[in-house]
């Protein structure tokens, strides 16, 4: 058989994959629409589990590297828990004849969130200075916008937030407030201000990008700024999803978070800044490869895609921000004493120290 013939087959069997993959889709909807049916959750992991010990155990008996096996069905299975998560999402809607407002709805989260509420039945309308090609109701200024919102989402710069909180007070607003800043110590007053007039107001956090489609491992902090049944009704926003709903109180969340964002995006601002001024053309870099390297340049690589001023604001408005910084730097000279001084033993046991602390973090998440 010729090359022509084997390719012919294999285009073949590559347009029958994407049959099966249409067909257990198709499969995957009307499962999700029976366990909804009879309240299940979307998500089963014990099944998932068998899925994929199955798919290992065909692919050694056929032949095949069972990792590429299990890779195949994780993909499959991440698709199909995408697409139940959103049907679920449409089909539990709590927006249906329900107006909302996203302020800064032409940024990045901001359209997040005005697909979300769009699901899930909302008539969305945007206010933001940039214009938007959304498809949805737009105004320039948020203050035009009429007092008839069943939910409204603050999605600007943590200034702007503070200033647009700051008028809320002044004139409260019905309906549900959401603030979804990266901190909080600029906005806890302004926060505490806008609860204190009697609005629904609280302050959330989604710890996850702009194109995140599935929720499921993804955690969204809550935070109570002054009104229960404000907090109450964010979470039952996100009740439909799989995401892990997470507590914290106001005055904890730029601690934890200046380590969560501030460190880790300066660890990466550091790495790829290291590499720019290394010397090193970037040709003569990408012609070599680790697991590691690859792994942390493929992570800088997002980072140094994303908003630079925003990132610059994180690190800046959070009054814990220093310190985690300061700890960086101390490691890295550690690091570099240990090697100038042959410290081979030090190393060793910062190392083990590090193992420690991530085993026993695991074991608290699991």
């Amino acid at each position: 058989m010729d090359l022509n013939k084997l390719r012919d087959r294999l285009s073949e069997i590559d347009r029958q994959l994407v049959e099966f993959v249409a067909e257990r889709q198709s499969i995957v909807e009307e499962i999700g629409t029976l366990k909804r049916s009879e309240q299940r959750p979307t998500r089963d992991f014990s099944r998932e589990k068998r899925v994929l010990d199955g798919a290992r155990a065909q692919a050694e008996a056929l032949g095949v590297s069972p990792k590429l096996a299990e890779s195949l069905m994780r993909l499959l299975i991440q698709s199909s828990l995408t697409n139940q998560e959103q049907a679920r999402v449409r089909a539990e809607g709590h927006g249906t004849g329900r107006a909302a407002l996203v302020i800064g709805g032409s940024g990045q989260m901001g359209r997040w969130f005005s697909k979300f509420l769009d699901s899930q039945g909302f008539d969305v309308t945007i206010a933001d200075p940039a214009p938007s090609d959304s498809g949805y109701r737009y105004l320039a200024d948020w203050r035009e916008a009429e007092d008839n919102f069943a939910v409204t989402v603050i999605s600007a710069p943590i200034s702007i937030t503070a200033d647009i909180l700051s008028q809320l007070a002044e004139h409260p607003r019905q309906g549900l407030i959401l603030d979804i800043g990266s901190l909080k110590s600029p906005l806890t007053d302004n926060l505490r201000a806008v609860a204190a007039t009697g609005s629904k107001i609280t302050s959330l956090h989604p710890m996850f990008g702009p194109d995140t489609e599935l929720l499921s491992g993804r955690h969204v902090i809550f935070m109570d700024a002054g009104s229960k049944q404000a907090l109450e009704e964010a979470k039952h926003l996100f009740s439909s999803t799989m995401a892990i709903q997470i507590d914290m109180e106001l005055e904890d969340h730029d601690r934890l978070i200046a380590y969560v964002l501030g460190l880790s995006h300066a660890l990466n601002v550091a790495f790829f800044t290291a590499l720019a001024e290394s010397g090193e053309a970037a040709p003569n870099l990408s012609k070599l490869s680790s697991t590691t390297f690859d792994a942390q340049l493929a992570v800088a690589e997002l980072v140094a895609q994303d908003n630079p001023h925003l990132y610059f604001e994180i690190q800046k408005l959070n009054p814990y921000g220093l310190a985690p910084l300061e700890e960086l730097s101390k490691a890295v000279q550690r690091i570099a004493q240990m090697v100038e001084s042959g410290d081979e033993e030090a190393f060793a046991q910062l190392m083990k120290r590090g193992k420690e602390y991530l085993g026993k973090r695991e074991q608290a998440r699991g």
